[in-house]
């Protein structure tokens, strides 16, 4: 049964200037995944270590990264959640909601007692607060993503929704330097004493910031023009956009899954074989930084030539680079090292993540874009980005070797693509038009 809506008055809303929206979208979002980035660093740093004592290193870090993913596994639920309020109260409500949620569970991280300390509790309420950060993430991206895109020209939204996501490389970024410095000034001692804390607690200083920000944007153009109000958005979208949903679940797998194996797994298993900590923290920091600079470009060149064909480069650049990383990585070369780093990331996930902002947001209507978008990409979440790391580390225990990695990437490239060529082409669609269709 189709869900009730409601309408409201058409009107003309006061807009948000784009400057003003792409900032509080931009610095949002890299404090949002600052916080939950730090999380996959210190899982294959120092969680094993501190929380998973009493199990052998590779188990531990095993063990690291299932906590890792059940983050990953709230992602849905904090997508279905705020997307629900999203579509039908507001972006803006929601986008100061998810910021000020992530800032506290990671704060709280930082204070948590060991398991010296106080036993299996230890672990126990590290993965209660990873699974609050999972909540808070799954919200946020598909708002950060529309309080720019909604409010975009239609013309440019590719270019101009891409800086939503130079937030998130800047935001890993940003985390990596920080685990860096404190690594840097702090023997190994300190660093497992209350190094490794400091970015943590660092998170409720710049949650403050981040709302500041936000707290000065309206509402998105599209929202506030459409006149839909559903009961459930998310059934709703399902209903109307059975193909956006899939296309936006398959084309995240690649995307998703290659980006945590090329920034969080790449981390053990370079010091697995030896490669120094700062040589592959280098080699992921300049990754992201280029790849950060490089988003816009790609969603530019997307608004050019359309969304598919940039989007399955990225997919098929994943598939053909899955077994030169790897290669490049066994040479134990810094400079290898971070050309497989650079390339994967810059060239291979920055081709899909810079695109995918404009991409997803014009496969739904209005009224249930939030929903729809969080649905799809959440949901992949799950099986992509949160399991890769866990089924990676899994694989090179199995085989001794990073073969079966290698060939885990090249399925999910295939998965990808075949999700993009399903598409349609949707570049300078007109939002306001999509739930007509």
């Amino acid at each position: 049964m189709r869900p009730a809506a409601t309408t409201t008055p058409g009107r003309t809303p006061n807009r948000t200037p784009i400057r003003r929206a792409v900032v509080a979208s931009l610095v949002g979002n890299a404090l949002e995944w600052y916080d939950f980035f730090l999380y996959g660093t210190a899982a294959a740093l120092v969680f094993n270590q501190l929380f998973f004592p009493t199990v052998d290193p590779l188990a531990g870090t095993i063990a690291a990264f299932g906590t890792y993913a059940l983050g990953f596994a709230a992602r849905p639920l904090g997508g279905l959640v705020f997307g629900h309020f999203g579509d039908r109260i507001g972006r803006r409500s929601m986008l100061v909601a998810t910021l000020t949620i992530m800032g506290a569970a990671t704060f709280l991280i930082g204070l948590l007692p060991t398991y010296d300390r106080i036993g299996i509790a230890a672990p126990v309420l590290l993965t209660v607060l990873r699974v609050v950060q999972g909540i808070a993430v799954g919200g946020e991206w598909g708002g950060g993503v529309l309080l720019i895109s909604e409010n975009a020209d239609p013309k440019r939204r590719g270019m101009l929704s891409a800086l939503s996501q130079t937030g998130v490389g800047f935001g890993f970024v940003l985390s990596a330097l920080v685990f860096a410095v404190v690594a840097a000034v702090t023997d190994e001692e300190q660093f497992l004493a209350w190094g490794w804390r400091v970015p943590f607690l660092l998170g409720a200083l710049l949650m403050g910031a981040g709302l500041v920000i936000r707290l000065k944007v309206l509402e998105t153009a599209a929202f506030a023009e459409t006149r839909e109000r559903h009961r459930v958005p998310a059934l709703e979208a399902v209903r109307r956009h059975p193909r956006a949903v899939l296309v936006t679940f398959g084309a995240r797998i690649a995307e998703n899954g290659g980006s945590y194996i090329f920034l969080t797994f790449v981390l053990a298993y370079a010091s697995r074989i030896g490669v120094p900590g700062e040589v592959t923290l280098t080699a992921v920091v300049l990754g992201m930084a280029l790849e950060a600079l490089a988003m816009p470009a790609w969603g530019a060149l997307s608004d050019r030539v359309g969304r598919r064909p940039v989007y399955a480069f990225g997919a098929v650049a994943v598939v053909a680079w899955a077994w030169p990383f790897f290669v490049l990585l066994d040479t134990r070369q810094p400079a290898l090292v971070i050309l497989a780093v650079v390339v994967a990331n810059a060239v291979c996930h920055g081709a899909m993540i810079g695109t995918q902002p404009a991409f997803f947001s014009e496969l739904f209507g209005s009224g249930v874009r939030y929903s729809g978008v969080a649905i799809g990409h959440e949901l992949a979440s799950v099986l992509a980005g949160g399991l890769s790391p866990l089924i990676a580390t899994a694989l090179l225990a199995w085989a001794g070797g990073w073969w079966p990695v290698a060939g885990y990437l090249a399925v999910m490239g295939a998965i990808t693509v075949a999700a993009v060529l399903a598409s349609r082409e949707t570049a300078a669609t007109d939002l306001g038009a999509v739930g007509a269709r």
